[in-house]
């Protein structure tokens, strides 16, 4: 097999990596959001029971979160799943994963604004959402930018484990063509791809980051 058409089917694959990527990034985000809300909150049942849920998703492995969201509707509730499942529960457990991190990450940056700012914002008549979205948030999405950063590329090679359940994206399709023609240029022409990916989002990230410079801490 020639290495251009071991670079297509690695390409082809690549679009459920791709989707992955994308359907995760779609749904942590907000759900990010709503996880540090809680976790912020003077409703001290609330404030615990997202400290735990942010406490077991970084403390266990995302490959067992995924076995655990494919197998805990069978085993547990009696719920029949058949293989069209086998995405949705990458997707769930890669969202509610990546959310738990990034509600740490937002958590940090809405910390470490000086108290000063909101008082300064009440002194002039500013509402509590006005604060918020004018004054403080803009300074949050630059403290917060790198670290999120970082998470996001993270993403880009975690992709990969969604193999554990049977999904069929660009590094286990490259394991197989290692395995049929036994040589180490697909993991050579994967890892190219999964490097230049990584080095796009980098690039948008420090496109994002000059943009938000007019905002000084």
């Amino acid at each position: 097999m020639s290495t251009s058409t071991m670079f297509s089917m690695l390409v082809s694959s690549y679009g459920t990596s791709l989707e992955i990527f994308a359907l995760t990034l779609l749904g942590a985000i907000p759900l990010g959001v709503l996880i540090v809300l809680g976790r912020l909150s003077r409703f001290r049942p609330l404030s615990l029971l997202m400290q735990l849920l942010i406490s077991v998703m970084r403390g266990t492995p995302l490959m067992l979160q995924m076995f655990a969201v494919f197998f805990v509707p069978f085993y547990v509730f009696g719920i029949q799943t058949g293989t069209d499942y086998m995405f949705t529960a990458v997707i769930i457990a890669f969202v509610i994963n990546y959310a738990a991190y990034f509600a740490e990450i937002y958590r940090s940056g809405i910390q470490s604004m000086p108290q000063g700012q909101y008082e300064a914002a009440l002194v002039l008549g500013y509402s509590h959402a006005q604060t918020f979205f004018r004054i403080i948030l803009p300074q949050v999405v630059k403290r917060i930018l790198p670290a999120m950063g970082n998470e996001v590329i993270t993403l880009v090679k975690d992709t990969s484990l969604a193999f554990s359940i049977g999904i069929i994206e660009m590094f286990t399709q490259s394991r197989a063509l290692v395995a049929s023609q036994r040589n180490m240029i697909p993991f050579a022409l994967a890892a190219a791809i999964y490097w230049v990916t990584c080095l796009v989002i980098e690039f948008a990230l420090r496109r994002a980051e000059k943009k938000l410079d007019y905002y000084h801490d």
